[in-house]
């Protein structure tokens, strides 16, 4: 179990301390409640571009980056639909270096005309590189539109499309950045060899005369029940086709998101899980299986994907999947399976509690979703599902009016 510490500065600045003295390191995680959900339709990209712009530097500190290394520290950070996360570590005695650079980013940021523009054709780059040149990268442009038709999820956090970055003026980030980049709209956490006391007090000593922001609750489109299936077929210069069925499912806080999790662990994780004993071993339809969830803060997808053995049509291929994901919600599954499965799911969490990095960043995420007393229940929300809660979240899945599938088509 992780323990921690929290409470809330003046200003709103949420913080999370947690103690762990068997590392000489500290890391810091620094959530910002703003993601691409809180983008314009017209304007997306521009979370993730400003997570770029965040290391161009302060006017005070114009070169994040070697002050950080100048102390041992290492940092990175990323953007996701709901959240922009900044995380460092550095050794535990420079906990006020580090804290000094995150509440100067905080309120400091220097937009400088010619840095934005590269940061921007960074991204740009990156837009091209990651969704446009590679194969199958392209997927994800293609599957949210078709799942998502009102909500903000319908768009990657890199961009809806690659000119609204392209687009996207130095005065937009500044709007950007003062309306969202506030303690009021962020967490604080630190897990490592911390003195309490003493980071209590450079936590107020740097952070607690930051003024709040103007921070409303933000009110998004809901996206609409989905009441027929939707397909979409496209043909790529790729070596193999490919099919990918997506449904709608829970919340990442929801009840129902532990079961999905087993479910999808059921189907796809390991050579003796459903699919692949099925129809990748046996029945030799697939080369190779794989499932996935998004685990977003709103309702997120529950994803399968795979590519069809040789001389296998996509057609074959989805029908017999739908006769494997049948089989589970009609038939269910066996004690020894469902053992089986939360003691893999189980190990996988407790290795992520050794990790300060990652204790830091799952106290904080916690707390951006819900809050962070969450994390010291997660494993028993795992053990309290049962082989019902398995059948029962499985007809909520897998209904042909709750799926949106893409047939991906390599050229002849």
């Amino acid at each position: 179990m992780i323990s921690f510490e929290k409470y809330t500065l003046s200003n709103g600045l949420t913080v999370i301390l947690h103690t762990d003295n068997t590392s000489p390191l500290l890391a810091l995680n620094l959530i910002y409640k703003v993601g691409s959900r809180n983008e314009h339709p017209e304007r997306t990209g521009l979370a993730h571009l400003l997570e770029h712009v965040m290391f161009e530097g302060t006017n005070k500190i114009p070169h994040y980056n070697e002050a950080l290394q100048g102390v041992g520290g290492e940092n990175n950070a990323y953007t996701n639909t709901d959240i922009t996360n900044y995380y460092l570590s550095v050794p535990s005695k420079y906990l006020e270096t580090a804290l000094m650079l995150e509440a100067d980013r905080m309120t400091n940021l220097a937009f400088i005309p010619e840095k934005f523009n590269i940061q921007r054709d960074v991204v740009i780059e990156e837009f091209k590189q990651r969704y446009l040149t590679h194969p199958f990268n392209d997927i994800s442009l293609l599957l949210k539109p078709l799942c998502y038709k009102k909500h903000p999820y319908r768009w990657n956090t890199i961009g809806m499309d690659i000119r609204h970055i392209a687009e996207t003026s130095l005065d937009e980030a500044k709007v950007f950045y003062t309306t969202y980049y506030c303690p009021d709209n962020a967490i604080l956490s630190l897990a490592g060899n911390l003195d309490i006391e003493q980071s209590k007090a450079l936590i107020e000593k740097y952070f607690g005369n930051i003024p709040k922001g103007n921070i409303r609750p933000s009110v998004l489109p809901k996206e609409p029940l989905q009441k027929e299936s939707r397909w979409l077929e496209v043909e790529r210069d790729v070596p193999c086709d490919m099919l990918i069925i997506a449904f709608h499912g829970s919340k990442r806080s929801e009840k129902d998101y532990y079961p999905t999790q087993l479910i999808s662990h059921l189907l796809s994780n390991g050579d003796s899980s459903i699919l692949q004993e099925n129809l990748t071993q046996k029945k030799k339809i697939f080369t190779h299986m794989e499932t996935s969830l998004t685990e977003t803060f709103d309702r997120g997808l529950f994803i399968i994907n795979g590519i069809p053995a040789n001389g296998i049509s996509l057609q074959t291929a989805e029908e017999a999947v739908w006769t494997e994901l049948e089989q589970l919600k009609n038939k269910g599954i066996k004690s020894k399976q469902l053992e089986k499965i939360k003691n893999k799911t189980l190990t996988l969490w407790y290795f992520s509690e050794i990790n300060i990095q990652t204790k830091a960043r799952l106290l904080g995420v916690f707390e951006a979703m819900d809050k962070a007393e969450r994390i010291q229940k997660e494993e028993q929300l795992y053990q309290n599902v049962d082989k019902d809660n398995i059948k029962e979240v499985s007809r909520k899945l897998f209904r042909k009016t709750n799926s949106s599938t893409i047939y991906y088509k390599a050229k002849n």
